[in-house]
């Protein structure tokens, strides 16, 4: 197993991992705090929700497989190389921990607050179970050989594809709807830096072990950092540019009541200011 030849590096590698943690992690409440201040969920893309949960779940199993177990872990570094490092990290394993947690409760103010007409599409839910049926059939291939890394390859490629599919309806809603109201900012701007932070970690990584088989190693989480980046570039073009939020006008101060009840203007024109003086 490869150890860490700079110290400074470890330490940049592991504050770089947690700040991505924190930003990918933080990211999501800004969506539940707009959801239960409105207690509404209309303008937020349910299918965007529901291929979320099956995007987490399967980076879940990726990361926590392969950090934890130590039959996946032979089979890498069979495969890798035995002077390389695992290309998980703890705070990978947590936040997709807290990920799909999360996104559950979303699942849950969806079902509990105002969603008007709004319901998930049969295409999402197609996918969904395309995807499952799909990751327990490579199960059943990879049993009897124990190919425990390449199922977990599989989930970790499911979790890229998911990526792609699950920013497209939000996107296309706010395209559709020319307005971006409804859903938070807040999450994509936290999202963008957890992608640059996650693709930060994983290159002084490569610098300190003078190697980029890492990102080999762990495809899907380089993946997951340039695809993120790139919808959340759209989304914040979408917010800012395309379709900007509209202020609420303001309305006009109300006129003012006098001792005799009656209705007088807050300015009086100059005409009726003063009288008028005759020479």
């Amino acid at each position: 197993m490869a150890s860490w030849n700079s110290l400074q590096l470890e330490i940049t590698y592991r504050v770089m991992g947690w700040m991505a943690f924190t930003c990918w992690s933080v990211g999501f409440y800004p969506q539940v705090i707009l959801n239960f201040r409105r207690k509404s969920v209309v303008g937020l893309s349910f299918d965007f929700v529901v291929l979320n949960l099956t995007k987490h779940s399967s980076y879940l199993i990726y990361n926590a497989t392969l950090y934890f177990s130590s039959a996946v872990q032979k089979q890498y570094w069979e495969k890798y190389g035995s002077g390389q490092m695992i290309p998980v990290a703890v705070n990978d394993v947590a936040f997709s921990a807290h990920a799909v947690l999360i996104t559950a409760i979303i699942l849950f103010q969806i079902a509990i607050y105002d969603r008007g007409t709004q319901k998930v599409s049969k295409i999402a839910i197609g996918i969904v179970v395309a995807v499952w049926l799909g990751a327990a059939v490579c199960f059943f291939v990879a049993l009897p050989t124990h190919s425990w890394l390449w199922l977990i390859n599989i989930f970790n490629s499911i979790q890229v594809f998911m990526t792609v599919v699950k920013y497209t309806p939000q996107a296309f809603m706010n395209f559709m709807r020319k307005s971006t109201d409804g859903f938070s900012i807040g999450f994509y701007l936290l999202d963008f830096s957890g992608g640059v932070t996650n693709y930060a970690q994983m290159a002084v990584l490569s610098i300190d072990q003078d190697s980029w088989v890492n990102f080999f190693g762990n495809m899907g989480k380089v993946l997951l950092s340039l695809i993120s980046i790139s919808f959340d570039i759209l989304f914040m073009c979408q917010r800012f540019l395309l379709y900007p939020a509209k202020k609420a006008p303001i309305p006009p101060p109300p006129p003012q009541i006098t001792s005799k009840g009656s209705l007088e203007p807050l300015l009086q024109s100059s005409s009726s200011a003063s009288p008028t003086h005759t020479v």
